[in-house]
């Protein structure tokens, strides 16, 4: 699936990838390792540099739930199709969420049946249409982690003081530390230690990830994007299971400050506020999802408009929940590269340029 040794070793130049390798293999516990890589960004200089492959044989690397697209559950995919469907509403979303399917079928299909659904890049275009668009309401389907938050909690903000009454957030954001603690406390797969997300930390800080050393005995390196990044923690990560630590480490503290971005999250939960959340293949983890909060109900879709969506299954032979959990690698998923493929996704794992599945296809086939 990955790339060979001379791609991975121009990456980050041949004698300091050595170096690395060899840094690795002396740190090496031994024992079998699962080390989970959070954030979908790891999972693609994962791949492209290849670093599985040059890996110790019982240093196993999972891809975990780092991609807010994938964790959108098919439930929450069916609500924005029902909210896509409001008599003269306009459904402003990122172009990954037009294709993944929900129980019966994917918003570029609710698209086709002539609902107004419109692909933006940021939440400030949603807020542009709304403005061109006084006599429709525009409702902007909010998916992300605390990176992208603030930028909704501030179009709200915006569309308050600039008197805009027909902008509405449909927020299926999440939160990060929740869904690990998910993962640590689960019996299902042992994880001995999260190369954590950069993005993520940036705004959070540190600390909301110490738990995992304080309350499960699990370590946690933030890593930086880059090949020699992801090396290093992954050196980080043995040698503190080595040395029987349990600790949380800052390897990306050239971004990421102990305390985070406070403006950024004073913003966010201005706005916002924490909420139960369904997770594709993990259910409802309480305190992972951020709803808007009730002083800014004017700009709640939820409150205004009000829609259920019916019960929702998951697609049928579809794994991305266990892909995401680190149960299964993607092409062990009886479907992946046969009935799902990124022009013909059954899942959104297969969907998203942060998703694991569609990055192990991709790779797959580069050659």
């Amino acid at each position: 699936m990955e790339r060979g040794h001379e791609e991975f070793m121009s990456g980050v130049g041949r004698e300091n990838a050595q170096k690395l390798r060899k840094a690795i293999e002396d740190i090496n516990p031994g024992r079998p390792i699962n080390l989970m890589e959070v954030c979908g960004t790891h999972t693609m200089t994962i791949a492209r540099s290849g670093i599985r492959n040059m890996l110790p044989k019982n240093v196993r690397l999972l891809s975990g739930p780092g991609c807010p697209v994938c964790v959108t559950s098919a439930g929450d995919i069916d609500k924005a199709i029902e909210y896509s469907r409001i008599s003269g509403a306009i459904l402003a979303t990122f172009g990954d969420m037009v294709r993944v399917p929900g129980s019966r079928y994917s918003l570029s299909q609710a698209r086709a049946e002539g609902s107004d659904v419109r692909v933006v890049y940021s939440v400030y275009e949603a807020l542009k249409i709304a403005e061109a668009n006084p006599g429709r309401s525009v409702i902007f389907e909010s998916i992300g982690f605390e990176t992208t938050v603030p930028s909704a909690a501030d179009a709200v903000k915006r569309a308050e003081e600039g008197g805009l009454k027909n902008f509405f957030v449909l927020s299926l954001n999440k939160t990060v530390p929740q869904v690990l603690e998910t993962l640590s406390a689960s019996e299902d797969v042992k994880i001995d230690g999260f190369i954590l997300p950069g993005h993520v930390a940036a705004i959070i800080g540190e600390r909301p990830f110490r738990f995992l050393a304080a309350d499960y005995g699990i370590n946690g390196i933030i890593s930086g994007f880059d090949t020699e990044d992801v090396l290093l923690s992954i050196a980080g990560l043995l040698k503190h299971i080595r040395d029987k630590e349990a600790v949380i480490e800052n390897q990306y503290s050239r971004v990421v400050a102990e305390q985070g971005n406070t403006a950024a999250l004073e913003l966010l939960y201005e706005v916002f506020e924490p909420c139960d959340a369904a997770w594709r293949g993990m259910g409802t983890i309480p305190g992972s999802g951020l709803k808007v909060r009730e002083e800014y109900a004017a700009y709640d879709a939820e409150r205004r408009f009000g829609i259920e969506a019916p019960d929702a299954e998951e697609p049928r032979g579809c794994r991305c929940g266990d892909v995401l959990k680190g149960l299964i690698d993607p092409q062990d998923c009886p479907l992946f590269g046969d009935k799902c493929i990124p022009d013909n996704p059954v899942g959104p794992c297969m969907v998203s340029s942060e998703g694991s599945c569609g990055i192990w296809y991709r790779e797959r086939n580069a050659g």
